[in-house]
Formats: C-alpha cells, sequence, structure tokens
C-alpha cells in the first residue's frame, strides 16, 4: 500500500501547492486593498473548482468500472496517455511561471476590482480549476496503475494536507520556500513517474487490443517475485515491472532522456536569465537613485504631493463603501445558500448525467466485495448470477496471491488476477453464463485453497468461454518432444558449419556463401530453442549491435560475422578462423545442451516471440550483413514456428481448436508469401528487390499471423494451482 503512496503524495504536494499559493495570493492581494468583503467570490470560485475536479474523478471511475475488461483497459490507457501529457506541460509551466505568478494574479485581481463579484469567481475558479482536474486524472491513472486505491488516497491526502499547511504559512509569513527551487526539483521526479505511467498506458492499450505485441516482450524477468517488497516498491513508484514489453521500454526511453534534458536545460537558462536581470535591476536601480537624489523636492511640491494622495485615497475609500452597498443589494436579490449549493450541485448533477450516458451498462453488472487470505478464499459474492458481474477482489492475507474464477467440476479458468500483493484491491470483470463457479487462491507461501461453490441461474449470449490450465505437467511432453528435435538437428548443423568452415580453409569463397546459407537456416530453424542456449547463442547467431566496435569488433563472432566478411570482400585469412571458432561453439552447444533446461513457459511464449522478432528484424533489414537472405531466414523461422506448436497441438486444440485452426491457416499464408521469393536454383529475391506491394503483404499478413498467435501464451500459461 505505501509503495504506491508515493507518486500520489508528490502529485498532491505539488498540485496542493500550486492551487495553494493562487488562493493566497488572491486572498492576500484583496486584504491588503481592503476589500475583504470580496473574499466569498474568490471562496465561491474555490469551491466551484474542488466541486468540478471531485466529479470529474466520479466520471472517470464509475464510467470505466461499466465498461468491459479490453474496454477498461483501453480507457485506462488513453487517460494514462493523456495524464502524462498534462503532467508534462504542467512542470514545464510552473517551471516558467513560477517567479512571475504572484504578478500575474495581482494584475488580474486589480482589474477585477473594477467589475462585479462574478469576475473575481471565474479568476478563482479557472485559476484552480486546471490544477484540480490534473490531480483527479493523474491520480485515477496512479491508483489505476497500482490496482488498489487506497494507498494512493493516502499518499494524496497527506500531500495536499501539507500544501494547505505549507501556504497558510507562506500567507501568514511564518514558512519560506524557495518556491523554484522546490518546483524545480519535484518536476525532475514527476518527469520519471510520468515516465513509468506512460510505459503502463502504453502496456494497457496493448492488453486493451488496441495496439499490437502483448505478448513480445523486451525482458521477462520471472526470477524476480513481483510481490516481493522491492518488486513493488519500484511496480509503485516507477511503473517499471519484471516483464515489459518492447513497446513499453521504447516508450519510456525515448520520453525520459528527451523530456528531462529539456526541462533541465530550461532550469539553467532561466537561472541565468534571472542573473543577468537582477544585475542589470540593481544597476538600474543604482542609477535611478543618484538621479532622483540629484533632484531634490521644494516645500510646496511636497504639500501638493501630499494633497493628491489624501485625495486618491478618499476616492478610494468612497468607491469601496460604494461598492460594498452594491454588493449587499446584490446578495439579497440572490440568497447565499443557493449560490453556495449551485456551486457545488450544478457540477453533481453533470457528473451523474455523464455517469448515466457512458455507463448504461451499471444495472447489469453486479459489484461484490471478495476478500482472500490464507484461511479463506472468495467470500462475499452475494448475488451470482448471469451475466455480468464486477467483482472488487481484496488480499487481507501477508502473502502475494493469484486468484481464479473456476468451474470447479471441470477446473475450467474463467477470469484470474496475478500477482494480488497483501493489503491491495483490484476490480476483476466477467460475463457468465449458467453453471457452477468457485474462486481459486494461490499464495506465494504455498497456500492454495478454493471458496465454496456458487451456482448462478441464466444465461448470457456473450458469456467468457472457461479454458482448462495447464500445469507444469501438462507441459513436460511438449518440452521433451522439442529438446529431442533439437538434439537431432544439432549433429546437423555441425556437420554444415564444418563444410562451412573447410570452405573458408580452401579458400573457396563462392562455396561458402553457398553454404553459410545451408547452415545458418539449420541454426534459425532450431527456433525457441535459443532460450536454452544461454551464451552459445549470442557467440553462434549474434549482431553487431551495441559491441563497442561495431563491426569490427574483435569479439564478435558467428554466422553474422562470416555474412559481414564474405560479402564486404574479407580474404581467407580473415574469415578461416572465424570459422574454426563457429565448429568450435557449435561442438560446444552440444556438448552442453543435455545438461541445459528448457523452461516449460519457454514454449507457448516463443510461438509469438520467435516471428515478432522476425518481423522486427528480418523484415526490416536489420539482421541483413550483406547476403541479401533475411526471406530466407523468414522461412526458417517459420518453421521453427511450427514445430514448436507441433508440440502444442494437443494442449491447443483441447481449449481453442478455432484459434488453432485460424493459425494454421494463417501459417500457410505467410508460407506462400516467403514461398515465392524462392527460386528453383535455391536463391532467394532480396529484401530491398521486393515492390512495395510484395513487401506490403508479407508484413500484412504475418501480422495478422502474430495477432492469431497471440492468444497461445495467455491460454497455454503455467496455472499449477488453478
Amino acid at each position: 500500500m505505501w509503495n504506491d503512496a508515493f507518486p500520489s503524495f508528490l502529485i498532491g504536494l505539488r498540485e496542493g501547492l500550486e492551487a495553494g499559493l493562487i488562493v493566497s495570493i488572491l486572498v492576500a492581494t484583496l486584504v491588503r486593498a481592503g476589500q475583504r468583503a470580496r473574499l466569498g467570490a474568490v471562496w465561491a470560485g474555490v469551491g466551484a473548482a474542488v466541486a468540478l475536479s471531485l466529479s470529474f474523478a466520479a466520471v472517470l471511475t464509475f464510467t470505466a468500472a461499466d465498461l468491459p475488461a479490453g474496454g477498461q483497459d483501453v480507457f485506462g490507457g488513453v487517460l494514462s496517455l493523456i495524464a502524462v501529457a498534462f503532467v508534462t506541460t504542467m512542470v514545464f509551466w510552473m517551471r516558467k511561471s513560477a517567479r512571475s505568478l504572484s504578478g500575474d494574479l495581482k494584475a488580474r485581481v486589480t482589474e477585477a476590482l473594477g467589475h462585479s463579484a462574478g469576475v473575481l469567481v471565474v479568476t478563482s475558479f479557472i485559476a484552480v480549476a486546471r490544477e484540480g482536474l490534473e490531480t483527479s486524472l493523474f491520480l485515477w491513472t496512479t491508483a489505476k496503475s497500482a490496482g488498489e486505491s487506497q494507498g494512493p488516497m493516502i499518499g494524496a491526502g497527506i500531500g495536499i494536507a501539507l500544501a494547505v499547511a505549507a501556504c497558510w504559512g507562506l500567507y501568514r509569513r511564518v514558512l519560506k520556500i524557495n518556491l523554484t527551487k522546490f518546483f524545480s526539483a519535484t518536476g525532475v521526479v514527476l518527469i520519471v513517474i510520468a515516465a513509468g505511467v506512460l510505459a503502463y498506458g502504453l502496456g494497457d492499450l496493448q492488453e486493451g487490443g488496441l495496439i499490437p505485441g502483448q505478448s513480445a516482450y523486451a525482458f521477462n524477468l520471472s526470477s524476480i517475485d513481483s510481490g516481493s517488497w522491492y518488486a513493488t516498491l519500484i511496480a509503485g513508484t516507477l511503473n517499471l515491472t519484471p516483464a515489459m514489453t518492447w513497446l513499453q521500454v521504447i516508450g519510456y526511453l525515448l520520453y525520459l532522456p528527451l523530456t528531462m534534458y529539456l526541462f533541465v536545460r530550461g532550469i539553467r537558462s532561466a537561472t541565468a536569465a534571472s542573473t543577468g536581470t537582477a544585475t542589470a535591476g540593481a544597476a538600474t536601480a543604482s542609477t535611478s537613485a543618484q538621479t532622483e537624489s540629484a533632484i531634490p523636492l521644494t516645500r510646496a511640491q511636497r504639500r501638493a504631493a501630499a494633497r493628491v494622495a489624501d485625495e486618491q485615497a478618499l476616492a478610494a475609500r468612497i468607491a469601496a463603501k460604494r461598492e460594498a452597498k452594491q454588493e449587499r443589494e446584490a446578495a439579497r436579490r440572490v440568497p447565499r445558500w443557493a449560490v453556495g449549493t449551485s456551486i457545488f450541485a450544478v457540477p453533481a448533477v453533470a457528473a451523474v448525467a455523464v455517469i448515466c450516458v457512458l455507463g448504461p451498462g451499471k444495472s447489469s453488472a453486479a459489484s461484490n466485495e471478495i476478500a482472500l487470505s490464507e484461511s479463506s478464499c472468495g467470500t462475499g459474492w452475494t448475488n451470482p448470477q448471469a451475466g455480468a458481474q464486477s467483482f472488487s477482489l481484496t488480499n487481507n492475507g501477508h502473502n502475494t496471491a493469484e486468484v481464479f474464477l473456476i468451474d470447479p467440476s471441470s477446473n475450467a479458468v474463467f477470469a484470474e488476477i496475478e500477482n494480488l500483493a497483501p493489503g491491495t484491491t483490484r476490480p476483476l470483470t466477467v460475463t457468465l453464463s449458467g453453471g457452477s463457479y468457485a474462486f481459486r487462491c494461490a499464495f506465494t507461501d504455498g497456500t492454495a485453497l478454493s471458496s465454496k461453490t456458487y451456482l448462478v441461474s441464466g444465461g448470457s449470449s456473450d458469456a467468457n468461454t472457461g479454458f482448462a490450465p495447464v500445469t507444469d505437467q501438462d507441459l513436460q511432453q511438449p518440452v521433451a518432444d522439442y529438446r529431442a528435435y533439437v538434439q537431432q538437428n544439432l549433429p546437423v548443423l555441425l556437420a554444415d558449419s564444418q563444410r562451412l568452415a573447410a570452405d573458408l580453409a580452401a579458400p573457396d569463397l563462392a562455396a561458402a556463401k553457398t553454404d553459410w546459407l545451408t547452415a545458418h537456416l539449420d541454426y534459425e530453424g532450431l527456433g525457441a530453442a535459443y532460450g536454452t542456449f544461454e551464451d552459445f547463442d549470442t557467440k553462434i547467431d549474434g549482431r553487431a549491435t551495441g559491441l563497442q566496435g561495431g563491426v569490427n569488433d574483435s569479439s564478435w563472432t558467428g554466422f553474422h560475422r562470416i555474412e559481414y566478411g564474405l560479402w564486404h570482400g574479407q580474404n581467407a585469412a580473415v574469415l578461416k578462423p572465424l570459422g574454426d571458432q563457429l565448429v568450435a561453439d557449435v561442438q560446444g552447444l552440444i556438448k552442453a545442451f543435455p545438461n541445459q533446461t528448457t523452461d516449460p513457459n519457454d514454449l507457448p511464449l516463443r510461438t509469438h516471440e520467435i516471428l515478432e522478432n522476425t518481423l522486427q528484424f528480418q523484415l526490416t533489414g536489420i539482421s541483413d550483413y550483406g547476403s541479401g537472405t533475411a526471406l530466407a531466414t523468414a522461412s526458417a523461422n517459420l518453421h521453427g514456428t511450427q514445430i514448436v506448436l507441433s508440440t502444442l497441438v494437443g494442449l491447443m486444440q483441447a481449449r481453442d481448436p478455432q484459434a488453432l485452426k485460424s493459425i494454421d491457416t494463417w501459417i500457410q499464408t505467410v508460407a506462400a508469401d516467403l514461398n515465392a521469393a524462392h527460386h528453383a536454383d535455391g536463391s532467394w529475391t532480396a529484401l530491398d528487390q521486393l515492390t512495395a506491394a510484395q513487401r506490403q503483404q508479407i508484413n500484412g499478413d504475418l501480422g495478422e499471423l502474430l495477432e492469431q498467435l497471440s492468444v497461445v501464451p495467455g491460454l497455454l500459461e503455467e496455472r499449477s494451482s488453478a
């Protein structure tokens, strides 16, 4: 809970201080102008802004709850991106405006004094509403990313309370804060937090199906317990998790360095400009003082000036009394209680109307508070019925849990929540038909238990389809079959690699080019095994990307290094040692492979990842070092994917035969696209020789195949406790 509180604390403190400073300046300006009677107008504007912000938060909360699971992900993802845009704009605006904020507001108040009280209401409302709306949006986003609301709300409450206390101290002049430094320091931290919110929002859009690549992980640190204190702390404060997709990582790395650089550069520029202005101002003031002292006023002039000042003060007092009288008359015409009520009622009524329009399914989705702990699982489902069901699951235990909604008679899983940390609450939405259901809870300490069986009557045309959980035992045979395939093909890889090495030693570089492709396709066809090969994959098939010396780095070896040399005119003396090293590395792999372990969860994941890498590296030409054989490699990758799927076909057939059929159809389509580039003499069309239409067709068909394959990792994820 507390690890989720820090981002909300910071946004509450910073936004609260911004809004509080605005209110303090407005109040102080009126008090010093002798216009205390107009303070009510300021507080009316503040109240209206607060009411609007709370109503906005209600709209976000209740309309999101009425959306289906995928819709909630898309809704949350879009709002996360909007929140990042608002926060980024806010930190840059405050960095620029902090120095002149007081003067600008005083000028507005002075102008408003010549008009009706309504102008003051609008001035204070606009000044505070922006901060309130930003706060509501960012707090809603951080609460959603945290999966619970208690921690973020506590953090925001503490931050706002401290901001109010600080503003009171500044108003009473008992507290001194360097606001420029404060907003600069908090701006740096908020940019880091916003980068995490951006990554989370992109992940939400992927989970909602709006953006592809949900299973294309840049890293998946399965060895890290996502429920541990350090993982939850990092996830709660920075929104960085042990498993992140390529899109999330790219978005994070594009946003953070660039935004931070522009922000820090702006701070330095503002500091330099301020120093120069202060120096020039001091010089001007000194010159002015010297000039004034050189021209003393006469006694008559001083008397005339004093008389003018007295007349102006008298005129101001008369005008103030007249204006106060007009306000009292206006107040008698419109009761104050009516004004105050409307300030809060209008936004609230508008929010209710929006919720009713955007959340028409609210009445059909029952809400249930479901509690779980190591001693009980899934208590609190009071109205089991067919149709949309909305659950709010709270982990009251001491360990992180996975929660499944299952059919107890078949163990089919209809919905699940992973890594529900102690003390947190997360929503779960599912559409059910008639039948029997139960919650099953699996805690990280090994505790596994089920709720009572709930009977649901009726039916629903769009009900979720349950799928049988996959256990470690279910995956053992596919892993054994795949390892047998690799074991059988490693000697073929060795023989073809030795032939390539012999060509380089002969030297016969023309034959080496032909034999290089044969041996390289042997390796690429092994597919999912690269997750098992450990360091041998880099030695045998690594690219020059990231190496200090690039293509000239002495540590670069393997197929791509030989490819670079063959197609860039390097002689046999340079290439022969590389051929010998390749043979030695393949022999080392053959010796090490029997003792290497294959993670059972790797197989379902690789069904998508192999071709994801093909689309990213082969069909963009990134992995081509001169041979022009990217399409041949893509064909080998497709074959490797088919081999992996063949080991999982039994599990897929039992869980989603229609998905398996669609996958097979699109595999044949992509295979036909690639075979069209394979000529009778064994050569392949180079990637840059394809027409725009051919390239678009291959990319489009492979993209559709990836969409079909994206269901496999989730469908066959190991769920030993379900």
